[in-house]
């Protein structure tokens, strides 16, 4: 099954249930995907955070159901699952720019956000390079952070992480560390769907011991589908991410596969970084 029919399917299985506490989880097994992945690539294709798409579509419904109807507010609330008025009125103002009580007045102006589907858009303007290779398993060692399963929390969380490194010389002990492949400063995100704790480490590949404070985890053996890249840091690498996501994978016969992403930066020159990134692949299932 195609890469794009599958997310409209988790998309589909997403308005089912719209209205209940959504199983990321299992959204994610209907795309052949991890929770982190489904995550990511939504975001890349839809411009927006899963979370948020989610939250404009409640938000959507509900106002369609308060203008139209005479049930009481706290009632489709309840049913949008918000427990408290306040929470409500909170999400609602933030997508509508009113409050609910003002939905049923005449004349005031609401927003619908109807359901997305997704589609292939063929580009191609620009090469890709990448290689396709198998690596054995390897240990990192680093400073680390946790990650929260709702992606779009993290978008502070790790360059605050970064910024941490740097301050207190971590990043230079990493340097003085890297002895394996890959050879460069990892960013990697552990986001095991098996695992209770996601996290996120800055990290090197060696067989040194970790400082104190510091993490170790052993990156499993897999299949990598590994992209070059360079240019102005962060943008240069988010873009390169969106591309892999909506311009590789959908055509290039690969899923991804159950391992890290891993971003190597093989230089420290934010205005001209040079950097790889990691994606984890598997051949695609029929």
């Amino acid at each position: 099954m195609d890469w794009i029919e599958r997310l409209n399917k988790a998309i589909n299985y997403l308005e089912e249930h719209i209205r209940e506490d959504i199983d990321l989880e299992q959204t994610a097994k209907i795309a052949c995907c991890s929770t982190y992945h489904f995550q990511r690539m939504f975001t890349y294709m839809a411009g927006i955070p899963l979370s948020e798409y989610i939250r404009r579509r409640r938000m959507s419904m509900a106002a369609a159901e308060l203008s139209t109807g005479k049930e009481k507010i706290v009632d489709i609330a309840l049913k949008y699952g918000y427990d408290s008025p306040t929470a409500f009125n909170r999400a609602f103002q933030s997508v509508h720019h009113t409050a609910p009580s003002a939905a049923r007045k005449n004349g005031i102006i609401l927003k619908s956000y109807p359901p997305i589907s997704f589609q292939i858009t063929i580009k191609g303007d620009a090469e890709m390079n990448y290689r396709i290779e198998t690596k054995e398993s390897f240990r990192i060692i680093g400073p680390s952070a946790p990650m929260h399963k709702d992606v779009e929390k993290n978008f502070q969380m790790v360059p605050g992480l970064w910024t941490k490194a740097a301050a207190d010389g971590s990043v230079q002990k990493l340097v003085s560390k890297i002895g394996k492949e890959p050879q460069g400063i990892l960013g990697v995100s552990a986001c095991d769907d098996k695992s209770e704790q996601w996290k996120y480490l800055i990290a090197v590949s060696s067989d040194d011991p970790a400082e104190e404070g510091w993490d170790e985890y052993m990156v499993p053996a897999a299949t990598w589908a590994i992209f070059e890249g360079e240019g102005t840091m962060p943008e240069s690498i988010q873009q390169l991410e969106k591309r892999i996501g909506t311009e590789w994978l959908p055509n290039s016969g690969y899923e991804f596969g159950e391992a890290p992403d891993i971003e190597v930066y093989l230089n420290a020159d934010p205005e001209n970084a040079k950097y790889e990134v990691w994606v984890p692949v598997k051949k695609k299932s029929e």
